[in-house]
């Protein structure tokens, strides 16, 4: 269920939005002050903002700055409710960085389009947003084995062996699901690389070559 946020001084508006969403299955939270619905904001983190422009304490361009400002809250589509049509009030709003503009009074049919509209391409950047972070870690993921792989033709021919028997022990221990056979495991460990594990001590920025979950293991086996 998409959660929206309604920042709406004028209780009549504010009710009949509220009435208007929760009909439509959003799960709604209102207020009439900028301030408690930047703090909600925070600790919710709203699929979709709603907010008049001319309110008390703060009006919307802060409520709008300081949301665009949290790292949680700065991709939240935005949308402004005004009586007022200037285009410079409009313009300003965008510039900020809000999505919409609603002129009141509004009908159903057009809250409901922006809503819609604003949620799917929200959708669609998050998407496109995510398939680039996951391409971003992928290329760190090769640049790391490549820095490792210079790294360990640095290491002399016994340490690239102690490596990699140790390296190849580290992978088949991660796969063991049972702490018991784990333990057991790295008692094996223990006997068969004690050797290999002592030479580890000596080797330079050992954690270069190993995953996190690797040097853990190998913390443990010394």
């Amino acid at each position: 269920m998409k959660k929206i946020l309604v920042i709406e001084d004028e209780l009549s508006v504010r009710e009949n939005l509220v009435d208007l969403l929760e009909a439509e299955d959003y799960q709604v939270f209102s207020t009439e002050n900028g301030i408690l619905a930047i703090l909600w904001a925070q600790d919710n983190i709203p699929d979709l903002v709603i907010c008049d422009v001319m309110m008390p304490e703060i009006n919307g361009y802060e409520v709008l700055e300081e949301l665009r400002s949290l790292p949680m809250t700065a991709s939240v589509p935005f949308i402004f409710l005004t009586a007022m049509a200037d285009k410079t009030d409009f313009r300003q709003g965008m510039e900020l960085g809000a999505d919409d503009y609603l002129t009141k009074p509004f009908t159903r049919e057009e809250m409901l389009s922006a809503i819609k509209s604003r949620l799917s391409r929200h959708e669609i950047v998050m998407e496109q947003y995510n398939s680039e972070h996951m391409r971003v870690k992928a290329l760190e993921k090769q640049v790391q084995k490549l820095q490792q792989r210079e790294q360990w033709q640095d290491l002399d021919e016994k340490s690239q062996e102690a490596l990699l028997k140790v390296n190849t022990a580290m992978n088949l221990l991660q796969k063991l699901e049972s702490e018991h056979s784990r333990d057991r495991s790295l008692s094996v460990l223990q006997e068969l690389c004690g050797e290999e594990i002592a030479l580890f001590q000596k080797i330079p920025n050992l954690h270069l070559f190993l995953t996190p979950e690797q040097s853990n293991l190998l913390r443990q086996a010394m």
